[in-house]
């Protein structure tokens, strides 16, 4: 169970921002974080990308470095307003994840990062559904997120965060196989690399036909 700091943390921007970077120290740092899920991906100044529940921009403002074709998603109007004053190049819509107010087959790249383990199991998986959706074919959706630790070392670390500033739903994706969730779907599936120990992980998953879910094709 969260404590009291996880409402703060959501209250104030600048204690928001505090906390990914001090977390982010166990894989090297902030600016090595943004930028583990986009490793090994081909990626031009037309790619388009959506970043998948974008919170006030954090990622958002690394992926304009890539291309000039940025859209953020997140639910918060809040969230949204921050995100257009942080990062004006990119597009911002506000919508739910499961529920994405988008085109079918628009994106070559959805990018979602530590945002996954929010949601609860039933809502992660129409959430990876509604990615396949927004996807063209061959277009790649890249994830990073908690993963339970394979260095004992990490664990304490790793647990206290949780209990800090996560909910049920974090524990929940610790024991989740998001491998065999997205292969369910019709994702074709990389090797999950794995940084901090093994508490974080990044998992590339590639559209690889064209198949109706969620909403019907036009």
């Amino acid at each position: 169970m969260a404590t009291f700091l996880r409402d703060l943390s959501y209250q104030y921007q600048w204690l928001y921002d505090t906390i990914s970077r001090v977390s982010a120290l166990a894989v090297g740092g902030e600016y090595r974080f943004r930028r583990l899920a986009l490793q090994g991906l081909d990626i031009n100044p037309e790619t388009k990308i959506l970043d998948l529940c974008c919170g006030s921009g954090q990622a958002t403002e690394v992926l304009v470095t890539y291309s000039n074709n940025v859209t953020g998603l997140d639910a918060s109007p809040l969230s949204v307003e921050r995100a257009k004053r942080n990062v004006p190049q990119a597009s911002f819509v506000e919508g739910f994840a499961e529920n994405m107010p988008l085109e079918n087959e628009s994106f070559d790249l959805v990018h979602t990062s530590a945002a996954m383990h929010e949601m609860s199991p039933q809502q992660l998986r129409e959430i990876l559904q509604e990615s396949y959706r927004v996807l063209k074919p061959g277009g790649t959706l890249a994830i990073a997120d908690f993963h339970r630790s394979t260095n004992p070392i990490f664990l304490p670390g790793l647990y206290l965060f949780l209990w800090l500033f996560e909910t049920e739903t974090a524990w929940q994706l610790l024991n989740a196989d998001l491998t065999e969730v997205l292969q369910a779907i019709g994702f074709e599936v990389s090797a999950p690399q794995l940084y901090g120990g093994g508490s974080l992980q990044v998992l590339h998953a590639r559209k690889i036909r064209k198949r109706c879910i969620g909403k019907s094709e036009d």
